[in-house]
Order: structure tokens, then C-alpha cells, then sequence
């Protein structure tokens, strides 16, 4: 055995003992955000719309709601990923939930009365809480444990944390009082079971399954709310059978690989698994908001494996090469049924006059494809008199620092400005805008006597009919090029009118997937729409190196 070995057996070991020696009711989760600090919690983004407020611990909003700087492998609550399912024109997702606090203290905090204030007919309330809820009732550095079970007792104290006299009640007594005061402002309230620890059952018929909570607060959970009639969503169980069917190796990257002995508070990955649980459970309650309030089924955007791909050389050092740049709508290689463009042009050009060459790779963005190095690389291969037609935006949007984003957004506009992220290796990167990668190629590529034409994303499926798709990024590419000199395409637009021409029923067939990726049909469609573009580029550039089959596209 080596010494590697050794140290991963011994902490499992360890964390084999802690295991044995918690009791029926584990210790409560530590607190990343005092129930006494100042805490600034999201509003309803637009309060005309309905929202799906969200009340709880730090399982659900772990302190800043910012994986504390780490990326991916900081502590995440679900209700941060949560969100990425819901359409923000028709809902609003307001994360409330506080860590460090149970179900007592988010009231006597004041952070209930607070939310309250929010909900208002239509809306739904989701709440989750018990991890909190066995510490100590009174003592002098929490003070926020609630009575054990659901009964209507109660205890008064004098609270040592507060200095004020107190009425404590049961966990299912502060449910309680959360359900009637969502139902009387007219919401719906939800109650959904606290997430399972990273703990095994050790020992009987269930020795090497999850632990759950079904004696304590998951089942008094459950119980409130068949009792009152509301929703339950069991991510207790849920999560716990997920884990199961993963077992101990793959419920390990749920949790944040440099805090080992962390058994609580999940990672991003452990922290989208719960949400798309939640997801899950909303659904099955039948409500029919909820279909109505969920986004279009979105596209699987996977960085492709850079291992997995043939980076491409002009064949003819001699003759001019066209390169391509950009995403997996420029070329995703079968993958799924999926083609891009790019991968169809070729046979627009003479190759025995020039090289055609795509560079480009599925799931990077202008942000990705610069710093992994590709750029430099495809820049290298360049000389005077070739072309380069680059097309970013698919992966560009989102919030940097989401994890959900893969560490691919670029800030948005085309200014000098920039925002730290932290990718997942804990290194610290300065994030550039969409238009200074954008004009950093064009400058990096004109310093050779390059030719540089930038355009605009290919259209959505489910956009090109009601509107025009992609309007900041064809905006910030269209200025970019103007200012550095460079030519631009609004392939956006060409593919749009294009598909107005065809119709709906022809488009239809034209993807591999819901809405995003091309497959050959759709690829050689939109092969045809850059070739006409190319071609309608001040003084055609290329003329003389098209073949015949170029001949009538317009």
C-alpha cells in the first residue's frame, strides 16, 4: 500500500468513526452566515410577476450565495441552481433562506416578517429547515434550537444570546405557523424535507445506505404537511436514493473535496443535484404553475474534451488558408446527431487554391477559446493573405462566477473593464468584456495580414420567428469590427431570413437537439447562409477561390 493509500484509508477510517459515533440526530450544520450578521437577501425581481420565494438554512443559501470565492468546490445551497430552471419573465425566484438559522430563529431574527412582507397571492412558498433545529435551545452562541417533534407544547426561557424572554415552540409548531401565514396572504405554501448528511448506516438491513431522517425532522416534516394539506417534496429521500444509487465514491464529489470532513453543506455539483430533485417534486404536486413558470428545455452545451479533438493545420502551407473560430455551432463533430457549419463549408471553396481549416471547438466562448491557449496557437498558423471568420456568443451570456456557466461567461459590453472569478483550480482569473476578446483577435490577426470578419451567433430555434436573437452580442461584434478595422457578418440575421423564407415546418428539421445545435441538414443550410455572406463582403474577398458549388448561393 502506498503512502497515498494509507492517507485515504486512514481519513476514511476516521471519518468511519464519526460516522459511529454521531447520534440518531447528527450535530447541526455549521453556520457559514450568523443568524446575527448582517445579512442583505434578495426581492422579487419584477413584483408584477408571481415568485417562488425560498425559506431555510444554508443548505438551501449558503452565506453570500457565492461559494465563498471557491468556485465550484465551495459550499452552495440549492437554491442558488434552482433558479437556471425557472423563466424570469414569467417568475420571479427570490432565494430568502439564511444560513445558520432554523425554524424558530428565521422568525425571531425578523427575517420571516420581512419576507412575508413579499408574498402575495400566487405565490409559492418553499421552506426548508432541521438541520439547525437540535442545537441547544438556550445557551449563549446560538440559542436557536426548537422543541423536538410537532407537538402544540411549548417552553418560556430566558434566551442568554438575546437577553429577552422568549416562547419556544416545536419544530412542527414553527411550521405551522409558516403555513398559515403564507395561506392567509393568499400564497401556497411547500414543505420540503431537509438534505441527507454524507453518512452511511453502518450496521442492520440498511448498512451501507445513506442516513436519512425519517424519525426526526424529515418525517416530521412530512407529517406537518399531511396534516395541513400542503405540498411535500421528500428531498430527504429523494437526494438519499440518489446517493445511494451513486455510492460512497460518487456521493463524495457532492461535497467540497477541500473541506474532507465536510458532511452538510454540498459543493455546486451536490447543490444542482438537489435542485433538479426539487424541480423534480414541484412537478410531481401537480400544480400547473409550475410547467407554465419552467424555461424551454435547454440544450446540453458540454466543453468538448480537448483530448477528443483533431486540431486542424492547412494542408498547403503555400496557399492562402481560411480559418474558422468559434463554438460548437461552428463544429461539433457528430456528437449527438449535432453538425456545424463549419464542418459543411468546405465544399463551397477550391481547395486547390485554398485551405479551409476550422478551429473551432463545442462549449468554448470568446472568453475560453483565448485562455486555454487556442488563439495563439491558431495565430501561429497564420500568414499574410488568409481569412478568419470568428463566431462567439453561445457561451458568452450568464453570471461569471456561476459555476452553472462552466467558468466561460465574458462580461458583457466592449469595454476595458473586467471581473474576478475563481475557476475551479483556485486560480484567480481577470475577466475581460465580450468585445476586448473580440477585438483582441482582430488586432492579434490584422498584425499579420489577416483578414478578420467577426459574425454574429446562428439563430435559436425557438427565437428566429418572434424576434431578433442575439441582439447584444451582434451589436458588441458589429462595433468591435468597425472600430479595429475588421469586417462583420451578421450571420444572426442571415440564417433568420433565411429560415423566413423556408418556413417553420422545414426549420423544425433542421436540429439535432431543442433549440441550439444544427444537425447536417441544418448545418449545410447555414453552411450556404456564411458563404452568401462571405460573398457580400466589401469587395468579395474571396471570389476567386470559390468552387462551382458556390456559384448560386446569394
Amino acid at each position: 500500500m502506498s503512502y497515498l493509500d494509507a492517507l485515504i484509508r486512514a481519513g476514511a477510517i476516521l471519518l468511519l468513526a464519526c460516522g459511529i459515533a454521531q447520534a440518531q440526530t447528527p450535530a447541526p450544520a455549521v453556520n457559514t452566515d450568523p443568524a446575527r450578521a448582517q445579512v442583505k437577501l434578495p426581492e422579487p425581481a419584477n413584483p408584477a410577476l408571481p415568485s417562488i420565494i425560498l425559506i431555510g438554512d444554508s443548505t438551501v443559501r449558503n452565506g453570500h450565495d457565492d461559494g465563498q470565492g471557491k468556485g465550484a468546490e465551495g459550499q452552495w445551497g440549492w437554491g442558488n441552481p434552482l433558479a437556471a430552471y425557472f423563466d424570469p419573465a414569467k417568475v420571479n425566484v427570490v432565494n430568502r433562506a439564511v444560513g445558520g438559522l432554523s425554524s424558530r430563529t428565521y422568525v425571531t431574527s425578523g427575517h420571516w416578517e420581512r419576507t412575508l412582507a413579499f408574498v402575495k397571492p400566487g405565490d409559492i412558498v418553499l421552506m426548508q429547515f432541521g438541520h439547525n433545529d437540535a442545537s441547544a435551545i438556550n445557551d449563549d452562541k446560538r440559542a436557536r434550537g426548537s422543541i423536538r417533534g410537532i407537538g402544540s407544547e411549548s417552553q418560556e426561557i430566558d434566551n442568554i444570546l438575546t437577553g429577552k424572554r422568549e416562547t419556544v415552540y416545536s419544530y412542527g409548531g414553527y411550521l405551522r405557523k409558516y403555513i398559515a401565514e403564507i395561506r392567509a396572504r393568499g400564497a401556497t405554501p411547500v414543505v420540503v424535507s431537509l438534505i441527507p448528511r454524507k453518512a452511511w448506516v453502518e450496521e442492520g438491513p440498511d448498512a451501507g445506505k445513506v442516513r436519512r431522517n425519517k424519525g426526526d425532522y424529515a418525517g416530521w416534516a412530512e407529517q406537518v404537511a399531511r396534516m395541513e394539506k400542503v405540498g411535500f417534496i421528500d428531498l430527504n429521500e429523494l437526494a438519499a436514493r440518489r446517493y445511494d444509487e451513486m455510492g460512497r465514491e460518487g456521493v463524495m464529489k457532492m461535497f467540497p473535496t477541500t473541506v474532507p470532513d465536510e458532511r452538510i453543506h454540498t459543493n455546486w455539483a451536490g447543490a444542482a443535484l438537489n435542485a433538479q430533485l426539487v424541480v423534480g417534486g414541484l412537478k410531481a404536486l401537480g400544480d400547473p404553475r409550475t410547467a407554465s413558470f419552467l424555461k424551454p428545455v435547454e440544450d446540453v452545451r458540454p466543453v468538448v474534451d480537448a483530448r477528443t479533438v483533431r486540431e486542424e493545420a492547412p494542408l498547403d502551407a503555400k496557399l492562402p488558408t481560411l480559418f474558422l473560430v468559434g463554438d460548437s455551432t461552428v463544429k461539433s463533430g457528430g456528437q449527438n446527431g449535432a453538425i456545424g457549419w463549419g464542418e459543411r463549408i468546405a465544399q463551397y471553396f477550391d481547395t486547390r487554391k485554398i485551405n479551409v481549416v476550422n478551429a473551432a471547438i463545442g462549449g468554448r466562448s470568446s472568453r475560453t477559446f483565448f485562455t486555454e491557449g487556442r488563439w495563439d496557437r491558431v495565430l501561429g498558423q497564420m500568414k499574410q493573405g488568409d481569412m478568419v471568420v470568428i463566431q462567439f456568443g453561445h457561451n458568452d451570456g450568464g453570471r461569471i462566477g456561476d459555476p452553472a456557466n462552466k467558468n466561460r461567461a465574458s462580461a458583457p459590453g466592449i469595454g476595458p473593464e473586467t471581473v474576478e472569478d475563481t475557476r475551479p483550480d483556485g486560480i484567480k482569473e481577470q475577466v475581460h468584456s465580450f468585445g476586448w476578446y473580440t477585438a483582441r483577435y482582430i488586432a492579434d490577426a490584422k498584425a499579420k495580414g489577416v483578414t478578420v470578419v467577426i459574425a454574429s451567433p446562428i439563430p435559436h430555434r425557438d427565437k428566429w420567428q418572434q424576434e431578433r436573437d442575439f441582439t447584444n452580442f451582434a451589436d458588441w461584434g458589429r462595433q468591435v469590427a468597425q472600430a479595429g478595422g475588421a469586417h462583420f457578418m451578421d450571420l444572426t440575421m442571415l440564417v433568420t431570413d433565411g429560415y423566413h423564407k423556408i418556413g417553420a415546418e422545414r426549420v423544425d428539421t433542421f436540429f439535432s437537439d431543442a433549440r441550439t445545435h444544427t444537425n447536417a441538414a441544418g448545418a449545410e443550410f447555414n453552411a450556404q447562409r456564411v458563404v452568401a455572406g462571405l460573398k457580400a463582403l466589401p469587395g468579395n474577398p474571396l471570389r476567386q477561390y470559390f468552387s462551382d458549388k458556390a456559384t448560386g448561393i446569394q
